[in-house]
């Protein structure tokens, strides 16, 4: 910050920092119980209780008001404040560079620690081999400079960030809820498409008939609506197969002859995205050693080993012959069917409950066979009524789409607040400054002097249990 607002000061973490390092066996003390604060627990914002016996290293000790900044990656962005003062010993894990100054106010020093820029440096100068080995250094964090306000304006600060963070908090977790409702509007849709509901009042303008059926989550073997007939996918597709794996030493990476679809390749929505890690095979093993598995455009593949089960995706027309996998079943559409309605009805609910319950499981993983896949239960309606199905299915998850983008972006945007919150709060603008409270540079004066008159603590002290 080049100018500091009036009656603050900068300081570093190390000029405030009273702790001094106080360490814990609780091996020794194997029936006590302790509240301690863990790395890992974090996220769920409360300490474990554990018996001694029960931690199988030695901690530090901590009391309430502490603040806590994790020195240790992937996790090096968390920031915890030991809670108040408990019946049990409070301890913590050696991976925290505790900071501990009663006359600055602990919130207020917790929300600084999180803020973006001081993130930024502690993430810069970390050292070590390289990935979740790399760790912040507390000779150098005690080096990392901390702005100072007057007590009284550290107080409003800590409080306006707890009442807008908390709000923030509840807007991020209503907006990450949409996507469950929107997986679950999707299938709605699906069931009222394979039931008839649909397209009801389609059936009644154009033909001027009205069911009784009943309602759409009823399953689609039962009261069909007129015109409609109940089949299996071996009934109205041609034959119904799956793909072949070939050797490694036949396959090419990026480029080639004849696109190979690997399980990955296929999605939820019945788009293929072959832009995924493409893979290629040349003519003469496409046309020999993978001739049983050759696809078209047009064909519907849904993959038959998971989980996750229910993909299903349409071959573009990119490429006049494409090949499959051994995991991936194909679905060739006959003249009752079209491919869109056929890979509609794939991607219910009822179709998938129906391929699992037949499913062999080994070891957690469900394989389809043949044999299932055409046994599948389909509802089929006529030939103008699917494509009119599969036009208001498409409308449909094209406005889903739309409000999914539009959530995307405004979980960017609210990812983004905190920081924004956070930057405005340490540039002296989120709340009314008081010209009559005592300047941080007397409060600063009065650390350092409790520190001076302060013994010296012996390091690495073990403190008795």
């Amino acid at each position: 910050m080049s100018e500091l607002p009036s009656g603050w000061v900068s300081t570093t973490i190390g000029e405030i920092n009273d702790y001094s390092s106080g360490n814990i066996d609780p091996l020794k003390a194997p029936a006590q119980v302790f509240e301690l604060y863990s790395v890992p627990v974090y996220p769920t914002g409360k300490p474990e209780h554990l018996l001694g016996q029960d931690i199988g290293s030695t901690k530090q000790c901590v009391e309430p008001g502490d603040v806590l900044l994790c020195k240790i990656n992937p996790r090096i962005n968390r920031v915890w404040m030991v809670g108040p003062k408990s019946e049990l010993p409070q301890i913590g894990s050696s991976e925290w560079v505790v900071i501990r100054q009663p006359l600055i106010h602990s919130g207020f020093l917790r929300y600084q620690l999180s803020e973006s820029s001081f993130r930024d440096k502690l993430c810069s100068e970390v050292s070590g081999v390289g990935g979740s080995l790399t760790r912040a250094q507390p000779k150098k964090v005690a080096t990392y400079p901390v702005v100072l306000p007057p007590f009284a304006e550290q107080t409003r600060i800590a409080a306006k960030l707890d009442e807008l963070l908390a709000q923030v908090d509840t807007l991020k977790a209503r907006i990450d809820g949409i996507p469950a409702l929107l997986k679950r509007f999707r299938q709605s849709v699906l069931a009222a498409a394979v039931s008839g509901r649909l397209t009801e009042e389609w059936r009644a303008q154009n033909f001027g008939c009205v069911d009784e059926g009943g309602p759409i989550t009823e399953p689609a073997s039962s009261s069909l609506p007129v015109g409609w007939s109940s089949k299996t996918a071996g009934d109205i597709c041609g034959f119904i197969t799956k793909g072949t794996t070939p050797s490694k030493e036949k396959m090419t990476a990026g480029h080639g002859e004849v696109p190979y679809i690997k399980v990955y390749n296929l999605t939820f929505t019945g788009a293929l995205d072959f832009s995924i890690d493409p893979t290629f095979v040349d003519s003469s093993t496409h046309s020999t050693d993978l001739k049983r598995s050759i696809v078209k455009p047009g064909d519907v593949l849904m993959n038959i080993v998971g989980p996750p089960l229910g993909k299903v995706s349409i071959v573009p027309a990119t490429y006049p012959e494409w090949n499959i996998n051994q995991a991936i079943a194909r679905f060739r559409a006959g003249d009752e069917i079209s491919a869109a309605y056929l890979a509609l009805c794939l991607r219910t609910e009822e179709v998938l409950s129906h391929a699992v319950s037949r499913a062999k499981a080994t070891a957690g993983q469900f394989n389809l066979t043949l044999e299932i896949c055409r046994e599948l239960p389909l509802p089929v309606p006529p030939a103008e009524e699917q494509t009119e199905i599969v036009r208001r299915v498409e409308q449909l998850f094209a406005f889903a789409d739309q409000l999914e983008a539009k959530v995307a972006s405004a979980k960017s945007r609210i990812d983004h607040l905190t920081q924004s919150i956070l930057a405005k709060a340490f540039r002296g603008e989120l709340v009314p400054q008081d010209p009559n409270d005592e300047p941080a540079s007397v409060l600063l004066e009065r650390i350092q002097a409790q520190r001076a008159a302060a013994p010296k603590a012996k390091r690495g002290r073990k403190a008795s249990v």
